[in-house]
């Protein structure tokens, strides 16, 4: 049985719950390499990356490189000797990267490949109506995502599930994923599946202010896979005009409620308690938002401070 040598590449969250899981598994992690630090938010202060905080935390070797094919970073990477590299929510590697350890670089992607290939997964299987998804380990290549598959696993998408209780799931899931892979490699017995291509692959295109806009027109059960599929992050958005004013609003979580009314789509219907827009087939029923320079609230909460004309619309 080999011993393993790993490095672990990646940012999020999402491959801090890998990495962990590799550590508590004893395996022996010789190096992390994470996004640059970078200033975020109104105060522009510079923020670590998720896996850089843990990574620190725990004591690991950690490189920051800005360019992954300078010779000074390479040669870091070649002096941490690892025969195995990981990488969980990273970026795009060169060549000379991925083919450098004995044993390959593997990725776990947070999709049933080839479906789903590209940057948010999780947010287009819950925004498309899936109702399964999961994770797979392949072996990088020269492409995003297209490598010789090592394993996948599968789990269902409840209906009402949103992106951040999915990925807490595919997160756990793809921990065990990972560890089983690491244990197939130990062992010298890796067999993999080349991934088809096909017309009918659907792709997870980067998230962006327009594919994240609600579109009031669409049917009921889009809109609600959109907001489910966004939330909590970035956000389901769109206009909404009251009194003369026009506001950027942000939607985290609805319900649709199927009933024939003669509104026009996009009105906005308020009561003390509930905030409802008409829709083709009924309403939308908002459950959670946030308004420009507000926090975000349940819109019982909202209405406690706030009338809505009759005139009120989205779109």
């Amino acid at each position: 049985m080999e011993k393993l040598r790993i490095i672990f590449m990646g940012t999020p969250e999402f491959a801090v719950g890998i990495l962990a899981t590799i550590i508590k598994n004893n395996y022996d992690v010789v190096g992390v390499i994470t996004a640059a630090d970078k200033p975020a938010g109104r105060g522009q202060k510079i923020k670590y990356s998720a896996v850089k905080e843990y990574a620190l935390a725990n004591n690991l070797t950690l490189l920051q490189p800005t360019n992954l094919k300078d010779e000074n970073f390479l040669a870091e990477l070649k002096a941490l000797n690892a025969n195995l590299q990981i990488i969980v929510a990273f970026r795009m590697l060169p060549k000379v990267v991925w083919e450098m350890p004995a044993l390959g670089t593997f990725n776990l992607h947070a999709s049933l490949l080839p479906n789903y290939r590209g940057a948010a997964p999780i947010n287009w299987a819950i925004i498309n109506g899936e109702t399964k998804t999961g994770v797979t380990t392949f072996f990088i290549d020269d492409k995003i995502d297209t490598g010789a598959m090592i394993l996948n696993s599968e789990i269902g998408i409840d209906p009402d599930e949103n992106a951040g209780q999915l990925h807490d799931r595919l997160m756990n899931l793809g921990s065990t994923t990972v560890i089983e892979t690491l244990k197939i490699i130990e062992k010298g017995n890796v067999s993999t599946t080349i991934q088809q291509e096909d017309a009918e692959i659907k792709t997870a295109y980067k998230l962006n202010k327009e594919n994240c806009k609600i579109d009031w027109t669409k049917s009921g059960e889009e809109i609600n896979n959109l907001i489910r599929g966004l939330s909590p992050y970035p956000a389901a958005w769109c206009f909404l005009k009251d009194k003369e004013e026009e506001l950027n609003i942000k939607i985290y979580e609805a319900k649709l409620v199927l009933e024939e009314h003669s509104y026009e789509i996009g009105s906005l219907i308020s009561s003390k308690k509930e905030i409802k827009i008409a829709i083709k087939e009924g309403f939308i029923e908002i459950l959670s938002l946030q308004l420009p320079g507000k926090k975000k609230m349940k819109a019982s909460e909202l209405l406690n401070g706030i009338i809505f004309q009759e005139t009120a619309k989205v779109y």
